[in-house]
């Protein structure tokens, strides 16, 4: 898997990605610190609502970044997005006010959420091969989990040296040597200029989203972010309350079950590459969302369970094997959008794919605090769990098993081929995978073959 660090731009936008990871996760807890400094009591409220900002920001931001995208260049769009961030962050140990606080946090969120669809966009560029893209996607995978297990270690080192406000410093840092490693990264000559349709599919804001919902395994892949989401918030939003309340354990029982779910995705990105070599990715990815439902039907019955030492075990295992789940969901995640829209489209694609993804998240986030908070834990685990169920069954019929398991080709032989439109198929025909709905019928192209001619039956 580390050998394609030896590609030296995808060394250097790696690094930019895990200094960036860093100086965000010291951020998330100086903020906690800022919070209860300002709001005391109320800093859990907060909390609460600059999560929701963040969610706002990225559903909102990023189809905005997919329909200009295009037009900028890429390393002084992810440097100017990283600058931003930075002064954001070194402004916020000066604010006293909450207000002061949103402000910021939607600022540095909106930066975040112009810089990482491009970032996503750039790296199957700088590693054409599929081989090493799937090598790349673990690693980010990887450094996620790295951040959330590490970052709150290393936030605890520094507050034994300097104060709360300090660790901001770290994150301005972080996000600095992140712009400065992208601005030293030679980057592939943008693909849109290759082509024919340069910034046609990019007139607005919603085009990246139009063609990622006419995409049926990009439909599939929204159906699998809601599974995901309804996990992710289960264990981001209740850890806190099964261990001290449910389970009356300490507080380093919290971290130790967020570990938990960290390790069990990390394991999960370890073994992804070998698997994707030699099994589908709709079959690993369908198998992580129908492997929900079953681990939220084993925590209703941790939740159910007055008493018993046992219940602390499983609480670990449920919460590893969520985080074995929702990686191989997410792990192949970039793999599918390569693969599923021309190279002139793929910023806007996975603009909206971020959009979309974290909208899901937007819905499951409250629901599994608020449903918890009134009607207790048994509930949201049954709501949340329907709706993991609801995710996984619904990708399950939206991607068509004979959908082919085929890489996008490379940016030259994609130009070739004849590009036709159908009036007389069915939706859903195998033949009209990756085509592009039309008015009367459908469009695509076959750059595969000879002067792109072939039969239809």
């Amino acid at each position: 898997m580390l050998l394609v660090l030896r590609n030296p731009a995808y060394r250097r936008l790696f690094t930019a990605q895990v200094v960036a990871l860093a100086g965000t996760g010291l951020a998330t807890v100086a903020l906690g610190l800022l919070a209860h400094d300002i709001a005391g009591a109320g800093a859990g409220s907060v909390l609460g609502t600059a999560l929701a900002i963040k969610m706002v920001a990225y559903v909102t931001v990023a189809p905005l970044v997919g329909a200009f995208a295009g037009r900028l260049p890429r390393r002084a769009l992810m440097a100017g997005a990283d600058l931003v961030r930075a002064a954001a962050a070194l402004a916020l140990p000066f604010v006293d006010q909450v207000w002061q606080v949103y402000v910021l946090i939607l600022l540095l969120q909106s930066a975040s959420a112009a810089f990482t669809p491009v970032f996503q966009a750039v790296v199957p560029e700088v590693l054409p091969a599929e081989r090493d893209y799937t090598r790349a996607l673990s690693l980010s995978r990887l450094a996620y989990d790295a951040e959330s297990l590490l970052s709150p270690a290393l936030a605890a080192v520094l507050l034994s040296l300097v104060g709360h406000d300090r660790l901001f410093l770290g994150t301005a840092a972080g996000f600095l040597a992140s712009a400065a490693l992208v601005v030293s990264t030679a980057l592939p000559k943008p693909l849109a200029a290759a082509g024919p349709r340069t910034g046609r599919t990019r007139a607005g804001a919603a085009a990246g989203t139009r063609r990622f919902l006419a995409v049926p395994r990009l439909r599939a892949l929204l159906a699998l972010d809601l599974a995901v989401a309804a996990a992710g918030a289960t264990v981001t939003v209740n850890s806190v309350v099964y261990v001290r309340e449910h389970l009356g354990r300490g507080a380093a029982d919290v971290a130790l079950a967020l570990g938990a779910y960290g390790g069990g995705s990390a394991a999960v990105a370890l073994l992804l590459p070998r698997v994707l070599d030699r099994v589908r990715d709709r079959a690993v990815m369908l198998c992580g969302a129908l492997l929900l439902p079953p681990v939220f039907a084993g925590l209703g019955a941790v939740t159910a369970a007055g008493d018993g030492g046992w219940r602390w075990p499983a609480l670990l295992l449920a919460w590893a094997a969520f985080g074995a789940a929702c990686s191989a969901v997410l792990t192949p995640t970039g793999r599918l959008i390569h693969r599923s829209v021309r190279p002139e489209e793929r910023t806007a694609a996975f603009a909206a794919q971020f959009s979309l993804s974290h909208g899901c998240w937007l819905l499951t986030y409250p629901l599994a605090g608020w449903l918890g908070a009134t009607a207790g834990l048994g509930s949201a685990v049954l709501a949340l769990g329907a709706v993991a169920l609801a995710g996984a069954l619904l990708a399950t019929r939206l991607w068509p098993p004979a959908d082919p398991d085929v890489a996008a080709p490379a940016p030259a032989p994609a130009l070739a081929g004849h590009e036709h439109e159908h009036t007389g198929l069915r939706e859903g025909h195998p033949h009209l995978v990756d085509a592009v709905r039309v008015r009367g019928g459908w469009r695509h192209r076959h750059p595969f073959l000879a002067d792109g001619l072939h039969p239809h039956r």
